[in-house]
Protein backbone atom coordinates (compact mmCIF):
# COMPACT_ATOMS: atom_id res chain seq x y z
CA UNK A 1 0.00 0.00 0.00
CA UNK A 2 1.10 3.25 -0.79
CA UNK A 3 1.39 5.80 2.21
CA UNK A 4 -0.63 8.59 1.53
CA UNK A 5 0.98 10.84 3.68
CA UNK A 6 4.15 10.06 2.15
CA UNK A 7 2.65 11.31 -1.44
CA UNK A 8 4.01 14.39 -3.22
CA UNK A 9 1.60 14.69 -5.80
CA UNK A 10 2.21 17.27 -8.54
CA UNK A 11 0.69 15.71 -11.36
CA UNK A 12 -2.68 17.87 -10.89
CA UNK A 13 -3.08 18.12 -14.56
CA UNK A 14 -3.94 14.48 -15.13
CA UNK A 15 -6.00 14.23 -12.13
CA UNK A 16 -6.66 15.87 -9.04
CA UNK A 17 -7.63 14.01 -5.57
CA UNK A 18 -11.49 14.23 -4.78
CA UNK A 19 -12.35 17.28 -2.60
CA UNK A 20 -13.39 16.08 1.03
CA UNK A 21 -16.45 18.70 0.77
CA UNK A 22 -17.37 17.19 -2.28
CA UNK A 23 -16.78 13.42 -1.28
CA UNK A 24 -19.05 13.86 1.93
CA UNK A 25 -22.17 15.28 -0.06
CA UNK A 26 -21.91 12.58 -2.43
CA UNK A 27 -22.25 9.88 -0.13
CA UNK A 28 -26.11 9.30 0.63
CA UNK A 29 -26.94 9.14 -2.89
CA UNK A 30 -25.10 6.02 -3.14
CA UNK A 31 -26.39 4.28 0.10
CA UNK A 32 -29.56 6.49 1.23
CA UNK A 33 -31.17 8.00 -1.99
CA UNK A 34 -30.13 5.87 -4.78
CA UNK A 35 -33.24 5.78 -7.01
CA UNK A 36 -33.23 6.62 -10.78
CA UNK A 37 -33.97 10.39 -11.07
CA UNK A 38 -35.90 9.61 -14.54
CA UNK A 39 -38.28 7.21 -12.25
CA UNK A 40 -42.26 8.93 -12.08
CA UNK A 41 -42.26 7.66 -8.03
CA UNK A 42 -40.77 10.48 -5.71
CA UNK A 43 -37.83 8.42 -3.98
CA UNK A 44 -36.22 8.24 -7.48
CA UNK A 45 -37.91 11.10 -9.03
CA UNK A 46 -37.28 14.00 -6.27
CA UNK A 47 -33.82 13.55 -7.24
CA UNK A 48 -34.68 15.56 -10.66
CA UNK A 49 -34.06 18.09 -8.40
CA UNK A 50 -30.98 17.08 -7.36
CA UNK A 51 -29.65 16.92 -10.91
CA UNK A 52 -30.55 20.72 -11.35
CA UNK A 53 -29.18 21.96 -8.16
CA UNK A 54 -25.94 20.62 -9.40
CA UNK A 55 -26.25 21.76 -13.10
CA UNK A 56 -27.45 25.35 -11.54
CA UNK A 57 -23.94 25.05 -9.82
CA UNK A 58 -21.93 23.82 -12.91
CA UNK A 59 -23.11 26.78 -14.58
CA UNK A 60 -22.76 29.44 -11.97
CA UNK A 61 -18.92 27.98 -12.16
CA UNK A 62 -18.69 28.55 -16.10
CA UNK A 63 -20.58 31.99 -15.97
CA UNK A 64 -23.38 30.74 -18.20
CA UNK A 65 -27.41 29.57 -17.82
CA UNK A 66 -28.34 25.84 -16.35
CA UNK A 67 -30.28 24.95 -19.72
CA UNK A 68 -26.74 25.50 -21.37
CA UNK A 69 -25.13 22.41 -19.26
CA UNK A 70 -25.42 18.87 -20.41
CA UNK A 71 -23.68 16.24 -17.99
CA UNK A 72 -21.13 13.94 -19.91
CA UNK A 73 -18.93 11.12 -18.78
CA UNK A 74 -15.31 13.52 -19.16
CA UNK A 75 -13.60 16.01 -21.07
CA UNK A 76 -13.09 13.66 -23.80
CA UNK A 77 -17.27 13.06 -24.57
CA UNK A 78 -17.11 16.80 -24.82
CA UNK A 79 -15.27 17.18 -27.14
CA UNK A 80 -16.32 14.36 -29.44
CA UNK A 81 -19.86 15.82 -28.91
CA UNK A 82 -19.22 18.97 -30.03
CA UNK A 83 -17.27 18.24 -32.90
CA UNK A 84 -18.91 15.73 -34.62
CA UNK A 85 -22.13 17.89 -33.53
CA UNK A 86 -20.80 20.82 -35.97
CA UNK A 87 -20.40 18.30 -38.51
CA UNK A 88 -23.63 17.23 -38.21
CA UNK A 89 -25.41 20.11 -38.12
CA UNK A 90 -23.01 21.90 -41.37
CA UNK A 91 -23.33 18.64 -43.92
CA UNK A 92 -22.07 21.26 -46.89
CA UNK A 93 -18.72 22.28 -44.72
CA UNK A 94 -16.13 19.43 -44.92
CA UNK A 95 -13.30 20.92 -43.01
CA UNK A 96 -12.45 21.30 -39.33
CA UNK A 97 -9.86 23.61 -37.87
CA UNK A 98 -7.80 22.89 -34.98
CA UNK A 99 -4.49 23.00 -33.62
CA UNK A 100 -0.90 20.70 -33.68
CA UNK A 101 -0.74 20.95 -29.88
CA UNK A 102 -4.60 19.57 -28.96
CA UNK A 103 -5.12 16.90 -26.42
CA UNK A 104 -5.41 13.19 -28.12
CA UNK A 105 -9.05 13.63 -27.38
CA UNK A 106 -9.23 16.62 -30.37
CA UNK A 107 -6.06 15.07 -32.24
CA UNK A 108 -7.65 11.46 -32.62
CA UNK A 109 -10.74 12.18 -33.84
CA UNK A 110 -9.26 14.95 -36.31
CA UNK A 111 -7.54 11.70 -37.59
CA UNK A 112 -10.62 9.72 -37.53
CA UNK A 113 -12.83 12.03 -39.61
CA UNK A 114 -10.08 12.64 -42.28
CA UNK A 115 -10.24 9.18 -42.89
CA UNK A 116 -14.22 9.79 -43.54
CA UNK A 117 -13.13 12.75 -46.03
CA UNK A 118 -13.36 15.64 -44.14
CA UNK A 119 -10.31 18.07 -44.46
CA UNK A 120 -8.71 19.27 -40.66
CA UNK A 121 -6.19 21.56 -40.70
CA UNK A 122 -4.30 22.45 -37.63
CA UNK A 123 -2.39 25.58 -36.81
CA UNK A 124 1.44 25.43 -35.84
CA UNK A 125 3.13 26.69 -32.87
CA UNK A 126 6.28 29.10 -32.37
CA UNK A 127 8.83 28.05 -30.64
CA UNK A 128 7.25 29.09 -27.26
CA UNK A 129 3.87 27.08 -28.12
CA UNK A 130 2.39 29.73 -29.45
CA UNK A 131 -0.74 30.10 -31.90
CA UNK A 132 0.33 31.53 -35.42
CA UNK A 133 -3.03 33.70 -35.39
CA UNK A 134 -1.92 34.26 -39.10
CA UNK A 135 -1.78 30.52 -40.33
CA UNK A 136 -5.27 30.58 -38.59
CA UNK A 137 -6.86 33.37 -40.07
CA UNK A 138 -5.79 32.15 -43.33
CA UNK A 139 -7.47 28.34 -42.85
CA UNK A 140 -10.46 29.45 -41.57
CA UNK A 141 -12.42 29.54 -44.46
CA UNK A 142 -16.71 28.99 -45.56
CA UNK A 143 -15.87 25.38 -45.98
CA UNK A 144 -15.26 25.36 -42.52
CA UNK A 145 -17.75 23.94 -39.69
CA UNK A 146 -16.24 24.17 -36.42
CA UNK A 147 -12.37 25.34 -35.14
CA UNK A 148 -11.95 23.61 -32.19
CA UNK A 149 -8.83 24.83 -29.88
CA UNK A 150 -8.02 24.46 -26.06
CA UNK A 151 -8.01 27.34 -23.77
CA UNK A 152 -5.08 25.77 -21.87
CA UNK A 153 -2.46 23.56 -22.88
CA UNK A 154 -2.25 19.98 -20.58
CA UNK A 155 1.52 20.17 -20.88
CA UNK A 156 2.79 23.32 -20.84
CA UNK A 157 0.14 25.26 -19.66
CA UNK A 158 -0.08 27.89 -22.40
CA UNK A 159 -3.07 29.93 -22.17
CA UNK A 160 -4.23 30.69 -25.88
CA UNK A 161 -6.75 33.61 -27.56
CA UNK A 162 -9.76 31.66 -27.46
CA UNK A 163 -12.37 34.80 -27.83
CA UNK A 164 -9.87 36.12 -30.84
CA UNK A 165 -10.08 32.97 -32.89
CA UNK A 166 -13.61 32.23 -31.81
CA UNK A 167 -14.14 35.37 -33.66
CA UNK A 168 -12.47 34.38 -36.90
CA UNK A 169 -14.54 31.60 -36.85
CA UNK A 170 -18.03 33.50 -36.62
CA UNK A 171 -16.81 35.70 -39.42
CA UNK A 172 -16.11 32.49 -41.69
CA UNK A 173 -19.86 31.35 -40.01
CA UNK A 174 -18.12 28.64 -38.17
CA UNK A 175 -19.01 27.21 -34.81
CA UNK A 176 -16.05 27.62 -32.03
CA UNK A 177 -15.62 25.29 -29.42
CA UNK A 178 -12.83 25.28 -26.95
CA UNK A 179 -11.54 22.40 -24.67
CA UNK A 180 -11.23 23.96 -21.20
CA UNK A 181 -10.88 20.90 -19.75
CA UNK A 182 -7.03 22.88 -17.84
CA UNK A 183 -8.37 26.49 -18.27
CA UNK A 184 -11.71 25.20 -15.54
CA UNK A 185 -10.90 26.62 -12.08
CA UNK A 186 -7.61 27.96 -12.79
CA UNK A 187 -8.43 30.88 -14.97
CA UNK A 188 -11.25 33.20 -14.29
CA UNK A 189 -13.90 33.63 -17.00
CA UNK A 190 -17.71 34.18 -17.43
CA UNK A 191 -18.97 32.65 -20.57
CA UNK A 192 -21.84 35.12 -20.87
CA UNK A 193 -19.48 37.97 -21.82
CA UNK A 194 -17.79 35.51 -24.43
CA UNK A 195 -20.58 35.23 -26.85
CA UNK A 196 -17.75 33.61 -29.54
CA UNK A 197 -17.74 30.34 -27.64
CA UNK A 198 -20.30 28.30 -28.85
CA UNK A 199 -19.45 24.88 -27.23
CA UNK A 200 -16.67 24.30 -24.42
CA UNK A 201 -16.16 21.02 -22.86
CA UNK A 202 -14.82 20.64 -19.09
CA UNK A 203 -13.89 17.71 -16.79
CA UNK A 204 -14.48 17.73 -13.00
CA UNK A 205 -11.96 15.25 -11.81
CA UNK A 206 -9.48 18.46 -13.15
CA UNK A 207 -10.95 20.62 -10.34
CA UNK A 208 -11.61 18.09 -7.47
CA UNK A 209 -14.49 16.27 -8.63
CA UNK A 210 -14.49 12.33 -8.92
CA UNK A 211 -13.67 10.30 -12.29
CA UNK A 212 -16.25 9.69 -14.57
CA UNK A 213 -18.10 13.25 -14.70
CA UNK A 214 -17.89 16.13 -17.21
CA UNK A 215 -19.72 18.86 -18.69
CA UNK A 216 -20.52 20.45 -22.36
CA UNK A 217 -21.86 24.01 -22.63
CA UNK A 218 -24.11 24.31 -25.43
CA UNK A 219 -24.49 27.96 -25.88
CA UNK A 220 -28.66 28.88 -26.04
CA UNK A 221 -29.47 29.13 -29.80
CA UNK A 222 -26.58 26.55 -31.65
CA UNK A 223 -28.33 23.89 -32.90
CA UNK A 224 -26.91 20.62 -31.16
CA UNK A 225 -26.68 17.18 -32.32
CA UNK A 226 -26.40 14.56 -29.84
CA UNK A 227 -23.11 12.24 -29.92
CA UNK A 228 -25.48 9.40 -27.34
CA UNK A 229 -28.86 8.85 -28.30
CA UNK A 230 -31.28 6.76 -26.46
CA UNK A 231 -33.46 8.02 -23.98
CA UNK A 232 -34.60 11.55 -22.79
CA UNK A 233 -32.28 12.60 -20.43
CA UNK A 234 -30.42 15.73 -20.39
CA UNK A 235 -33.70 17.14 -22.43
CA UNK A 236 -32.30 14.73 -25.35
CA UNK A 237 -29.42 16.26 -25.68
CA UNK A 238 -27.06 13.10 -23.59
CA UNK A 239 -29.20 9.84 -23.02
CA UNK A 240 -28.16 7.73 -20.67
CA UNK A 241 -29.59 7.27 -16.94
CA UNK A 242 -28.09 10.34 -15.02
CA UNK A 243 -24.96 9.88 -12.60
CA UNK A 244 -26.35 11.45 -9.17
CA UNK A 245 -23.71 11.36 -7.41
CA UNK A 246 -21.25 12.52 -9.29
CA UNK A 247 -23.23 15.51 -10.72
CA UNK A 248 -23.49 16.42 -7.00
CA UNK A 249 -20.10 15.96 -6.39
CA UNK A 250 -18.84 17.90 -9.31
CA UNK A 251 -21.54 20.71 -8.21
CA UNK A 252 -19.99 20.99 -4.91
CA UNK A 253 -16.44 21.08 -6.47
CA UNK A 254 -17.56 23.12 -9.19
CA UNK A 255 -18.24 26.11 -6.22
CA UNK A 256 -15.18 25.14 -4.08
CA UNK A 257 -13.00 25.87 -7.58
CA UNK A 258 -15.29 29.20 -8.25
CA UNK A 259 -14.33 29.99 -4.15
CA UNK A 260 -10.30 29.13 -4.74
CA UNK A 261 -9.97 30.71 -7.83
CA UNK A 262 -7.90 33.84 -6.44
CA UNK A 263 -5.72 31.26 -4.19
CA UNK A 264 -4.56 29.55 -7.41
CA UNK A 265 -3.25 32.83 -9.02
CA UNK A 266 -1.61 33.70 -6.08
CA UNK A 267 -0.77 30.93 -3.32
CA UNK A 268 -0.31 27.92 -5.67
CA UNK A 269 1.45 30.46 -8.79
CA UNK A 270 3.82 31.29 -6.10
CA UNK A 271 4.99 28.01 -5.20
CA UNK A 272 5.44 26.88 -9.24
CA UNK A 273 7.49 29.84 -9.64
CA UNK A 274 9.31 28.55 -6.33
CA UNK A 275 9.99 25.19 -7.19
CA UNK A 276 10.58 26.48 -10.87
CA UNK A 277 13.22 28.97 -9.80
CA UNK A 278 15.29 26.92 -7.37
CA UNK A 279 15.54 24.14 -10.14
CA UNK A 280 17.10 26.37 -12.78
CA UNK A 281 19.15 28.01 -9.87
CA UNK A 282 20.38 24.30 -8.72
CA UNK A 283 20.70 22.24 -11.71
CA UNK A 284 22.90 23.20 -14.96
CA UNK A 285 21.49 22.98 -18.58
CA UNK A 286 17.27 22.99 -17.65
CA UNK A 287 15.01 24.81 -19.80
CA UNK A 288 11.27 25.72 -19.29
CA UNK A 289 9.40 25.02 -22.33
CA UNK A 290 6.47 27.21 -23.38
CA UNK A 291 4.87 30.87 -22.85
CA UNK A 292 5.92 32.02 -19.06
CA UNK A 293 4.08 34.88 -19.50
CA UNK A 294 0.73 33.72 -20.49
CA UNK A 295 0.20 30.12 -18.80
CA UNK A 296 -1.61 28.17 -15.69
CA UNK A 297 -0.76 29.55 -12.15
CA UNK A 298 -0.21 25.89 -11.33
CA UNK A 299 1.89 24.08 -14.67
CA UNK A 300 5.99 24.19 -15.57
CA UNK A 301 7.17 22.01 -18.00
CA UNK A 302 10.96 21.43 -17.15
CA UNK A 303 13.14 19.63 -19.71
CA UNK A 304 16.09 18.36 -18.03
CA UNK A 305 18.59 17.53 -20.76
CA UNK A 306 20.61 14.85 -21.95
CA UNK A 307 18.36 12.12 -20.29
CA UNK A 308 14.92 10.09 -20.84
CA UNK A 309 11.65 11.73 -18.31
CA UNK A 310 10.99 8.52 -17.89
CA UNK A 311 13.89 7.25 -16.12
CA UNK A 312 13.64 10.70 -13.52
CA UNK A 313 9.88 10.05 -13.18
CA UNK A 314 11.23 6.59 -12.07
CA UNK A 315 13.84 7.72 -9.76
CA UNK A 316 11.49 10.52 -7.91
CA UNK A 317 8.61 8.14 -6.87
CA UNK A 318 11.29 6.05 -5.20
CA UNK A 319 10.58 9.91 -2.75
CA UNK A 320 7.42 9.30 -3.23
CA UNK A 321 7.33 12.16 -5.93
CA UNK A 322 4.26 12.22 -8.68
CA UNK A 323 4.54 14.23 -11.49
CA UNK A 324 4.53 13.55 -15.28
CA UNK A 325 6.37 13.31 -18.50
CA UNK A 326 3.41 14.78 -20.20
CA UNK A 327 -0.21 13.82 -21.18
CA UNK A 328 -1.47 10.86 -18.79
CA UNK A 329 -3.18 9.56 -21.94
CA UNK A 330 -0.11 9.31 -24.10
CA UNK A 331 1.88 7.46 -21.32
CA UNK A 332 3.22 4.39 -22.66
CA UNK A 333 4.64 5.92 -25.59
CA UNK A 334 8.53 5.99 -26.00
CA UNK A 335 7.93 9.24 -28.51
CA UNK A 336 8.29 12.83 -26.96
CA UNK A 337 5.55 14.78 -26.76
CA UNK A 338 3.76 15.73 -29.19
CA UNK A 339 2.97 19.11 -28.11
CA UNK A 340 7.49 19.84 -27.48
CA UNK A 341 7.82 18.16 -31.39
CA UNK A 342 5.18 20.92 -32.46
CA UNK A 343 7.81 23.37 -30.87
CA UNK A 344 10.78 22.63 -32.25
CA UNK A 345 12.26 21.38 -28.81
CA UNK A 346 15.14 20.03 -29.27
CA UNK A 347 15.55 16.33 -28.93
CA UNK A 348 18.22 16.14 -26.09
CA UNK A 349 15.53 18.45 -24.19
CA UNK A 350 12.14 16.98 -25.37
CA UNK A 351 13.11 13.36 -24.47
CA UNK A 352 14.09 14.60 -20.97
CA UNK A 353 10.66 17.03 -19.84
CA UNK A 354 8.41 16.83 -16.68
CA UNK A 355 5.39 18.35 -16.05
CA UNK A 356 5.26 19.54 -12.77
CA UNK A 357 1.23 20.52 -12.27
CA UNK A 358 0.37 21.66 -8.49
CA UNK A 359 -3.03 22.83 -6.86
CA UNK A 360 -4.69 24.04 -3.82
CA UNK A 361 -3.25 20.98 -1.44
CA UNK A 362 0.25 21.73 -3.06
CA UNK A 363 2.05 22.71 0.27
CA UNK A 364 5.33 24.52 0.89
CA UNK A 365 7.24 21.85 2.39
CA UNK A 366 6.61 19.64 -0.92
CA UNK A 367 8.07 21.74 -2.72
CA UNK A 368 11.26 22.05 -0.48
CA UNK A 369 11.38 18.13 -0.65
CA UNK A 370 11.70 18.07 -4.55
CA UNK A 371 14.34 20.68 -4.82
CA UNK A 372 15.79 18.71 -1.98
CA UNK A 373 16.40 16.02 -4.07
CA UNK A 374 16.19 16.68 -7.73
CA UNK A 375 19.68 17.48 -8.31
CA UNK A 376 20.99 14.08 -6.63
CA UNK A 377 18.47 12.68 -9.27
CA UNK A 378 19.65 14.39 -12.21
CA UNK A 379 23.01 14.06 -11.73
CA UNK A 380 22.93 10.01 -11.16
CA UNK A 381 21.09 9.56 -14.07
CA UNK A 382 23.09 11.58 -16.27
CA UNK A 383 26.58 9.98 -14.58
CA UNK A 384 25.10 6.92 -17.45
CA UNK A 385 23.40 8.60 -20.05
CA UNK A 386 24.92 8.37 -23.04
CA UNK A 387 24.19 12.02 -24.26
CA UNK A 388 25.57 13.55 -21.39
CA UNK A 389 28.85 12.64 -21.73
CA UNK A 390 29.02 13.03 -24.97
CA UNK A 391 27.68 16.59 -24.94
Amino acid sequence: MIDEEKVIYLDNNATTRVAPEAVQAMRPYFTEYYGNASSIYRFGGRLAKVVEEGRAKVAGFLGADPSEVIFTSCGTEGDSSAILSAVNVMPNRRKIVISTVEHPAVLNLGKELERKGYRVSRIPVDSFGRLDLERAKAMIDEDTAIVSVMWANNETGNIYPVAQLGEMAHSAGALFHTDAVQAAGKIPFHLHDLPMIDMLSVSGHKFHSPKGIGALYVRRGVHFHPFVVGGHQERGRRAGTENVPYIVGMGVAAELALAHLNEENTRVKALRDDLQNRLLAAIPDVRINGDVEHRLPNTTNISFEYIEGESILMHMDLYGICASSGSACTTGSLEPSHVLRAMGVPYTAAHGAIRFSLSRYSKQEEIDKVVEVMPGIISKIRAISPYWNKK
